[in-house]
């Protein structure tokens, strides 16, 4: 590794570590203070949010990838609020330091726009079931005592709650930064998501290095100036491989590039059953069957997928409106691969509520889930994600009862189209 480039790693919820960090530059008196920090997460720590686009957050699969975000954030600051500091205080405290001293102070993490997208994008449908309840559960176990971090504890006792619903372990806080303990961390998170580990680890560390590396590149003179990077303890192992091996980076391009929109299986699927339901009705028509059932099975395709995507709305706490909006469009989104009913639904309910930046900005500081669920960019993306679920399983139940209706099995469609194929 290069030796004027010192990594400090941290735990972004331990006041130990911002301790460490101001000892770290008092003592190394450094050029550069590099941390990791895109633009993007630095106004969100100093609480400037820029204006939210709710057309964009509509499209694709964003509505499930903004409430993961916001509800991983939330999970953070709690764990961050039972330790009495703010998460991301090892970084700030850094960059004040940093300040103080005259050093530069150089932002060389990955945007974090780019890495959430491409952190979802690589994660299996599976996955982000896996990770939505993981999230549930871990807000769920808050507050309540389990050795954890509550108030009259011992500093050297309290401990940290890890696992999914499955698995629960308890790890002392104190040593959330040492090598075997964060080892243990990020093999787990390989073997609960390898697509999310990629996104979140593999590539940050080398983005991270990359930038490590440009520094020192335009500091090339007699005296090469000392960098000190602040990054978070979980990657400090891929870092250093990295600057010792500078061959494996990829190029920035190719870690920023964003996953292109695609007519993937999923899309593959739903067109299929769109395409298999009107083939089935053709057939079924030409068979002579009354307009009497044909009408009887359209009415239960409406009900189901209405029914189903109206009661995400409902359970979003979402206006009435935005109820009877997927009420209305679920039918038809449910066979279209390019429409959701939650983009016609979430754009129904942004038009009620209203929301503006101060709502983006105030997410950032809730302090309980009720507060959450107030705050009105929240509910339009929560109204969005539970309107497309309601969608998808009333996609599913309808070809059954469909299918059911016009005396056609589910192993019937599956065995002609096998023979499409």
């Amino acid at each position: 590794m290069q030796d004027n480039i010192i990594l400090v790693g941290t735990g972004h919820i331990l006041e130990k570590s911002v301790k460490e960090v101001e000892a770290v530059i008092d003592r190394e008196e450094p050029d550069v203070v590099a941390v990791e920090l895109c633009e993007g997460r630095y106004n969100a720590l100093k609480g400037n949010v820029e204006d939210f686009s709710i057309k964009e957050a509509m499209s694709g699969g964003s509505p499930f990838l903004i409430l993961t975000h916001w509800l991983l954030a939330y999970v953070q600051r709690k764990m961050g609020a039972e330790l009495g500091i703010e998460p991301g205080a090892d970084m700030m405290a850094a960059i004040k330091k940093a300040e103080e001293k005259g050093c530069e102070v150089a932002l060389v993490d990955r945007p974090i726009q780019v890495t959430m997208q491409r952190f979802w994008k690589k994660m299996t449908f599976l996955e982000k079931i896996k990770m939505i309840f993981s999230i549930i559960f871990a807000i769920g176990s808050m507050g309540k005592d389990k050795g954890g971090v509550g108030e009259g504890k011992e500093k050297e006792e309290k401990k940290l709650m890890v696992g999914g619903m499955s698995t629960n372990k308890e790890i002392e806080l104190d040593r959330l930064t040492d090598d075997d303990v964060v080892t243990q961390l990020m093999e787990e998170l390989r073997e609960f998501s390898p697509g999310a580990a990629t996104a979140l680890l593999d590539e940050r560390d080398a983005y991270i290095a990359g930038s490590l590396l440009e520094l020192q590149k335009q500091t090339l003179r007699k005296f090469e100036r000392k960098i000190v990077a602040v990054v978070g303890a979980g990657h400090v192992a891929g870092i250093r491989k990295l600057l010792e091996h500078p061959e494996l980076i990829p190029p920035k391009e190719e870690l920023c590039s964003l996953p292109k929109r695609r007519f993937g299986i999923k899309n593959l699927l739903v067109a299929g059953l769109g395409v298999a339901l009107l083939i089935i009705l053709l057939a079924v028509i030409s068979s002579g069957i009354s307009f009497d059932i044909l009408l009887k099975a359209f009415f239960y395709w409406f009900l189901i997928n209405g029914v189903l995507s109206a009661g995400g709305v409902v359970i979003a706490r979402g206006h009435p409106l935005s109820a009877l909006t997927a009420f209305s469009v679920a039918w038809l989104t449910s066979l279209n691969p390019f429409l959701a009913a939650g983009w016609f639904a979430g754009l129904a309910e942004a038009r009620m509520r209203k929301p503006k930046v101060e709502d983006a900005k105030s997410i950032l500081g809730v302090e309980s889930l009720r507060e959450l669920m107030r705050n009105n960019l929240f509910r339009v993306i929560l109204v969005a994600a539970l309107a497309n679920i309601g969608s998808i399983a009333g996609t599913f139940i309808g070809i059954g009862v469909v299918g059911h209706e016009l005396g056609i099995s589910v192993q019937d469609i599956l065995n002609g189209l096998k023979t499409l194929f």
